[in-house]
């Protein structure tokens, strides 16, 4: 566990925030730009000194105003990745990562990481004789990432790694930050203001506005709180929840994604029965009807009853369905939920016409003839 509570002020802005961080996983510092979080980030790592405030990892405090504490950034274990990759131009890409590896034995944290794991890990066989100015974005960010975890850090920073990126190279290092998270024990925290990247990677998520904190906590659960939907906009408004597949059908091309009681199915994209995906419902792709749909092109069908009823603008409310385990947002006319009579307790039916696993977009099954 992470604990953090810091105070500094830098002209004319005014940085005061606290939070608590999980020891596990991928916690996401998210908000627009100029709100904090590459302060936050450099509070942490020792390369920013508060003007008051304490930060704490378990039970080693690495800086403390009142006590008189502060941990030089080289001593606090920690591993940095910034927005440009930062490799030795002089050296090649094995020894830009050995380099890691001696930081490590200078600060006798043992031998953790193996140096062909991380090479294997990220893809980085073929890589190691070239010189940092024959590597692409991409590669460099993923060279820049082995650096850092060779250095055995407990804790991995990253400063929004992909923002000098084009998407190309951004779907690119993607996955190998999901290999990091999944692979390896290594808590992270991650900056950005994509929120597709944080609803991808992320298991915890601190929202930052001008300075301070807003919202923060489990992923899922801030998907459907009000200072994400102001921080996000309307379009990228949903639920995300983490589901399972269930089965695969190899004739169809279709997977069985369980969510909370529910079932839908999405273009398969090599998922295996048993597999945790991360799936994501767009408020803007989900239909309600008070009464089981019949005879419409939409499949995919969730049954629940209705949490919440929020007023979203003049035109159109956001209403939140209990599906058994999990809720989901959808976006109705403020004219069809007085129609439909709306209401908290109602059991309520949702149609989805669209998901999203992983960053991915799958088309929900239609009603297409060759699939029944």
């Amino acid at each position: 566990m992470l604990s953090a509570r810091f105070r500094k002020r830098r002209g004319d802005f005014d940085f005061d925030v606290a939070f608590e961080l999980p020891s596990a996983g991928v916690a996401a510092l998210f908000g627009a730009s100029g709100c904090g979080k590459t302060t936050a980030v450099n509070l942490i790592a020792g390369l920013l000194r508060p003007d008051d405030g304490r930060l704490a990892i378990g039970d080693e405090v690495l800086f403390d105003a009142a006590r008189g504490i502060d941990v030089p950034a080289e001593r606090r274990g920690l591993g940095y990745v910034f927005q440009d990759a930062r490799l030795f131009p002089h050296l090649s890409v094995e020894a830009n990562l050995r380099y890691g590896q001696r930081r490590a034995r200078a600060r006798a944290r043992g031998p953790g990481l193996a140096f062909d794991d991380v090479v294997a890990l990220l893809g980085l066989g073929s890589l190691l004789t070239r010189r940092p100015h024959q590597l692409s974005g991409g590669e460099k960010q993923r060279v820049a990432l082995g650096r850092a975890l060779l250095s055995q850090p407990r804790l991995l920073l990253l400063d929004e790694p992909l923002a000098s990126l084009d998407r190309p190279r951004r779907d690119e290092v993607i996955p190998y930050l999901e290999r990091v998270r999944d692979a390896l024990g290594v808590p992270m925290v991650y900056i950005s203001h994509q929120f597709d990247e944080v609803a991808r990677l992320a298991t915890h998520v601190v929202l930052l506005e001008r300075g301070r904190v807003t919202a923060a906590g489990d992923l899922g659960a801030l998907s459907l709180v009000p200072e994400l939907r102001r921080a996000i906009g309307a379009d990228a408004v949903g639920a995300i929840i983490d589901g399972e597949v269930h089965a695969v059908d190899a004739t169809t091309g279709l997977a069985e994604v369980g969510i909370g009681a529910g079932r839908i199915r999405v273009e398969r994209a090599a998922l295996h029965a048993g597999q945790r995906v991360r799936v994501q419902l767009l408020a803007r792709d989900l239909i309600v009807a008070t009464e089981r749909p019949r005879g419409l092109s939409v499949r995919n069908e969730l049954h629940g009853t209705v949490s919440a009823v929020e007023n979203e603008d003049p035109g159109s409310v956001l209403v939140t369905v209990d599906i058994g385990g999990a809720r989901l947002m959808a976006r109705v006319t403020t004219a069809a939920a007085r129609e439909l009579g709306l209401a908290a307790g109602q059991p309520l039916w949702v149609l989805v016409k669209a998901v999203t696993l992983r960053g991915h977009l799958f088309a929900a099954e239609s009603a297409d003839p060759a699939r029944g």
